[in-house]
């Protein structure tokens, strides 16, 4: 796996996306890129880890420059991880 600035930056913008669809599924939480950005690697964590327990496979993979980004788990994760704060701030959506 290399790891170059433009494999990184390319990361990021997959992670921003992925935050923001995640953030949008579960009711938006306030926030701008750099939230979208830290949801995406979060959920990419937190989907791929809940992926694994339950011995799902990964169906959408994008590989960039070594490194696979499970964009499926990602989504769903911080989607997932959205409503868990909403939940826990007892905030409504």
């Amino acid at each position: 796996m290399t790891l170059t600035v433009s494999t990184i930056i390319i990361l990021i913008i997959i992670a921003a996306i992925c935050g923001a669809v995640g953030k949008a599924i579960a009711g938006g939480a306030r926030g701008g890129l750099l939230v979208s950005i830290a949801l995406g690697f979060i959920g990419a964590l937190l989907g791929s880890w809940v992926a694994h327990a339950m011995k799902l496979p990964e169906p959408f993979v994008m590989n960039v420059g070594g490194a696979n980004f499970p964009i499926l788990w990602s989504i769903i994760g911080s989607a997932l991880f959205v409503a868990v704060v909403h939940l826990l701030s007892g905030r409504r959506f």
